[in-house]
């Protein structure tokens, strides 16, 4: 009897040992896959830096790069076919409205302009000569001592004349528009910026022989974005990186009423009055500080993300994907960017590793939002 009370009791000890083995394999194995799904799920996350949109007062400093180009100036040419017999002025002179710069060779315009006056002379001759016929016959004509047909040979031949006498005065002022044309002048103040060719060359008409520019104002164009151009000033600071530090002050002198597309920017022109003598076409920068503005939305500028042409940003939601907003962003800085329309102001924004992002993407917040 002991001896059986003995076996059930290892009996049952040895089937407590197998449940509890048993439970415990199971246990773990249920540890183990729950700790596996896990890092899945931790593999399959992104690991992001987070952030909320801020509001602030921002004072917008808007930089542009261009030249300073003269206020006016052209290419000056010969009217006339010659060959440049004269030059006056070299490059770097100064010249004033009709100041002669250089003449061509004037010997055969001065012939045909002579023999030009000399047909109108003959043909001033022959108009009095014609009228005087004409007194004498229509007289005679009246007295009956001369047909009608010849008062009228008369008539027409004194209007014949006086045509010839025409065409005369025609040819006199060709000629001497070509001889004016012989002498170069200068076409408004300025300074000689280039001379094309030396004396003993041929130029056509039209040749271009010298360039004539005003610097007595410099001016630059720059193109303000649509988002800034109600809030500029007229003023302008301009610095000139070949003069290391040196600032010159120019105003807004022209705005564009109508915006370029499809980058809607507006062309704005900056004069400066050269009171300094500085050299035209030197680059230049541009920079315009605009009125401040308060209460405005602001994210990190790195937080934007261009797809298809488009500024964009990830949002978290709720249950820790993301979802790409299309934003329309006013002034950018090297740190901020201002947010027009597309966030509302409490939305979690990636500011980092969205580079691994798309649409619907799992993360992991490395950093919560402020």
């Amino acid at each position: 009897m002991d001896w059986h009370n003995r076996n059930m009791k290892i009996l049952i000890g040895i089937c407590i040992a197998v449940v509890l083995i048993v439970c415990y394999r199971i246990f773990d194995n249920i540890q183990t896959e729950r700790a596996r799904a896990e890092r899945m799920s931790r593999v399959q996350a992104v690991a992001v830096v987070t952030a909320k949109p801020e509001r602030r007062t921002i004072t917008p400093l808007l930089e542009f790069s261009g030249s300073l180009d003269p206020e006016w100036q052209a290419d000056v040419a010969a009217k006339v076919d010659g060959r440049v017999e004269r030059v006056y002025v070299n490059e770097g002179d100064r010249v004033t409205r009709g100041q002669v710069l250089a003449e061509l060779e004037q010997r055969d315009t001065d012939a045909a302009l002579r023999e030009a006056r000399g047909n109108y002379m003959d043909a001033q001759t022959n108009l009095r000569k014609a009228e005087r016929d004409l007194e004498r016959y229509s007289a005679l004509y009246k007295q009956g001592a001369v047909s009608e047909q010849v008062a009228d040979d008369y008539a027409f031949a004194r209007d014949n004349a006086a045509a010839k006498l025409d065409a005369a005065r025609g040819t006199v002022q060709a000629m001497e528009s070509q001889f004016e044309g012989t002498v170069i002048t200068a076409p408004a103040d300025g300074i000689i910026s280039k001379r094309y060719h030396q004396e003993g060359y041929y130029a056509t008409a039209g040749t271009p022989l010298f360039a004539i520019a005003d610097i007595s104002v410099l001016k630059t164009v720059i193109n303000i974005p649509e988002g800034n151009i109600s809030g500029v000033g007229n003023e302008a600071e301009i610095e000139l990186p070949a003069f290391a530090g040196h600032k010159i002050i120019g105003r807004i002198t022209r705005i564009a009423p109508v915006a370029d597309l499809p980058a809607h920017t507006f062309a704005a022109e900056v004069s400066v009055d050269n009171t300094e003598g500085l050299l035209a076409g030197v680059f230049a920068t541009v920079k315009l500080t605009a009125q401040p503005r308060q209460n405005v939305l602001t994210i990190p500028v790195y937080a934007i993300v261009m797809r298809d042409d488009q500024k964009t940003v990830f949002i978290v939601e709720d249950d820790n994907t993301v979802r790409r907003q299309v934003l329309d962003i006013g002034y950018t800085d090297d740190k901020v960017a201002e947010v027009l329309s597309g966030l509302k102001g409490d939305e979690v924004i990636v500011t980092e590793g969205h580079n691994k992002l798309r649409e619907g993407s799992k993360v992991v917040t490395d950093k919560a939002g402020n």
